[in-house]
């Protein structure tokens, strides 16, 4: 039996010796050499996919003639800001640029309105749908779900038609009679842009995995207690869930935000126009003006860096966990 007097003795056999320097620099060694090779591959790859929108933000401070000479410029030699002040109809412009078009910062701004509000109520009718599909039992439950995942397999164009068959034969709404007839109904509206978006199968499954993971002792807990589902639904397991949560609203507001063929086809109305569909208009009437639409494509990029950023780790967390549950 080794004493702590055999221990502390020099002459005892190595094995029983802490691990020498040799050992420790080896594995720093095998560390290091995984790292460089991630960077190796990572490094490259990041700057192919940032490299594009990196001269979309140089180009858009050029002149035209610079953006068109021989070779890309990643820094502008004679750096300007008109693209900006035209686009988005600000400050004072000549009589040719204003002929030549401007664009509008209030397409921005109903994005915004059209995308958060689109982002609220998809995550709150979303969320309620998942609770009720991973927590509640009725007939049928797995059956429903199954339906509203099948939805997920048809291409949007598919049900674009009938969609705006829908949307235009509302009763009681745009001139539209109780039957649905005689007006426009939501087209050329706000109601159109924001309500058929309200629910996502996506957003259904992927709340519903991630609440599928709550232990059920929580939730008749607060039965016992006398919380009513709502109740439950909105202070337990809503607060467990803000990760998923916030996965889903930032899909939901990228889709509203860059949305163009919805709004394509049911707004004619100029005070309706969004930011993608401003920027789609101004390119086809402005088709020449590259540092403006330039500009304008930079601006409307701006949101979701912001967004990004801020809830990232929200994000990656809420994608990571709801992947794994079962």
């Amino acid at each position: 039996m080794t004493t702590l007097k055999d221990a502390a003795d020099p002459e005892v056999p190595p094995v029983l010796q802490p691990p020498t320097k040799k050992v420790r620099r080896r594995r720093r060694s095998g560390w290091t050499t995984k790292n460089i090779i991630a960077y190796v591959i990572l490094v490259p790859g990041a700057i192919l996919f940032v490299a594009p929108f990196a001269w979309l933000v140089s180009a858009s401070f050029q002149p035209m003639g610079e953006i068109f000479s021989s070779g890309p410029h990643w820094l502008p030699k004679d750096p300007t800001n008109i693209g900006y002040r035209r686009f988005l109809g600000l400050g004072h412009l000549t009589r040719a640029q204003i002929g030549a078009g401007t664009g509008d910062w209030r397409w921005f701004a109903r994005s915004f309105y059209v995308a958060g509000a689109q982002t609220v109520l998809q995550t709150f009718f979303n969320a309620m749908a998942a609770y009720a599909f991973a927590k509640r039992k009725f007939p049928g439950r797995d059956v429903i779900f199954l339906l509203f995942l099948g939805t997920m397999m048809v291409p949007p164009q598919v049900t674009l038609v009938p969609n705006y068959l829908v949307v235009k034969h509302i009763p009681f709404f745009g001139g539209n009679n109780a039957l649905g007839h005689g007006g426009s109904g939501w087209l050329d509206s706000y109601w159109g842009l924001i309500l058929p978006g309200t629910v996502s199968a996506f957003g259904i499954f992927l709340l519903r995995q991630y609440m599928r993971s709550i232990p059920d002792d929580l939730l008749d807990a607060a039965r016992i207690d006398g919380a009513n589902e709502f109740r439950i639904f909105w202070s337990v397991v809503l607060p467990l869930c803000t990760p998923a949560l916030a996965a889903t609203a930032i899909f939901t507001f990228q889709g509203a935000w860059e949305d163009l063929l919805w709004p394509l086809i049911i707004i004619s109305n100029p005070d309706h126009i969004t930011a993608a569909l401003g920027l789609a208009l101004f390119a086809v009437k402005n088709r020449t003006s590259w540092n403006f639409l330039f500009a304008g494509s930079v601006i409307s990029c701006l949101p979701m860096i912001v967004i990004f950023s801020v809830f990232q780790r929200r994000f990656i967390q809420g994608i990571a966990l709801t992947g794994v549950k079962g």
